[in-house]
């Protein structure tokens, strides 16, 4: 299937049906009398998050989507059927943009919830209802109110607890693959990741985790050079990054002005990136002895002026990684723990508010 994380699309509520016209005509009832009906109301569109999806790639080819219309009202008080709605289902993690004006419309983060994002039609009303003692064979109806009609950006951002970021080949789609049963291409060349790829690690008493592994960054990716550039809006939903440094690459670059570039895309790119906790990982520990290792490692967290959690890890050989994901889990359930927290105090702070 086709990864498919952006598009845009037409929606279309339906029309209102309009309000009838009629009079009663019965034999033994000569003085009858208005019986028009109201019309029914147009169909809206929803939009669902769906747990099963994982990509836009359904809307890529279906780009127009319309409710049903109201029907029209009969005579004998009858009013018309109101039209079908129709409901659109999107990855869990699609934000909902207006088009036209730029504005969020919503953020589908759970399963199962619904967004109205175009309003049917009001009914139009049937002569019936302007009858009155002055006024006894009205002639007066209202057609239908038009289903509201816009063009929505549809962004699918990953959901995950942990992502990845690094150049390419440093490493990543190796630690996935070493700590989760996800299986992203790995050789020996750059760009081997061409989408996003998640995976759950599971830790001891069921506790587990989701990783994002993100196709590497270069020089420049924040104004689109290379690949990276389209999925660093995925990193905007994680808990914590882990900045994957190959500490001795193929090209005999140099680590430090390496790792230099990843922090300069994530500050250039902005969307609070760089305020998120983003923990350095050493990665390829098994090439190096282990003084060059530690002069290595110096340099660049000298350079990066980083004072956080390091992790001297070999992802191939899985060597520290099993610690490395232990210490993730700890501090995503201390994140949980303070979320957990705040709400509470919310919750109880809003229950003993002063009624106004």
């Amino acid at each position: 299937m086709r990864f498919v994380d952006e598009v845009t699309i037409k929606v279309s509520a339906g029309d209102g049906g309009n309000g009838s016209m009629s009079f009663l005509r019965a034999k033994f009832l000569p003085k009858g009398g208005p019986d028009g009906g109201d019309g029914g109301k147009g169909g809206s569109v929803y939009l669902i998050a769906d747990a099963s999806l994982n990509t836009l790639v359904d809307y890529r080819y279906i780009r127009a989507y319309k409710a049903q219309r109201g029907e029209n009202g009969k005579g004998g008080q009858c009013y018309g059927a109101k039209g079908e709605d129709i409901f659109l289902k999107v990855p869990i993690g699609t934000r909902v943009i207006n088009a036209d004006t730029g504005v969020l419309m919503g953020d589908m983060l759970q399963a199962n919830e619904k967004l109205l994002v175009a309003q049917g039609g009001e009914h139009g009303l049937g002569n019936i209802h302007f009858k009155s003692s002055t006024n006894r064979a009205p002639r007066q109806v209202t057609n239908g109110t038009p289903g509201e009609i816009l063009m929505l950006k549809l962004e699918m951002q990953v959901m995950a607890d942990v992502g990845l970021l690094g150049l390419p080949n440093a490493g990543k789609s190796t630690f996935i693959r070493s700590v989760s049963a996800a299986t992203p291409k790995v050789a020996d060349y750059p760009f081997t990741t061409l989408i996003p790829n998640l995976g759950v690690v599971k830790m001891e008493q069921g506790k587990s985790f989701v990783i994002a592994d993100i196709p590497g960054l270069i020089e420049g990716a924040a104004e689109g050079a290379g690949l990276g550039h389209r999925f660093l809006k995925h990193l905007s939903r994680n808990r914590i990054l882990l900045h994957i440094i190959d500490m001795n690459p193929f090209d005999n670059s140099d680590p430090v002005e390496n790792a230099l570039v990843i922090r300069n895309e994530l500050k250039e790119y902005g969307n609070q990136l760089t305020e998120k906790p983003c923990w350095l990982v050493f990665n390829k520990l098994d090439l190096l002895d282990e003084d060059e290792w530690q002069q290595r490692c110096e340099k660049v967290k000298t350079a990066l002026d980083y004072s956080g959690p390091c992790f001297s890890i070999s992802a191939i050989k899985g060597e520290g990684t099993r610690a490395l994901c232990g210490e993730i889990m700890s501090f995503i359930q201390s994140v949980n723990e303070e979320l957990e927290l705040n709400q509470t105090m919310d919750e109880n702070a809003e229950k003993n508010s002063p009624e106004v």
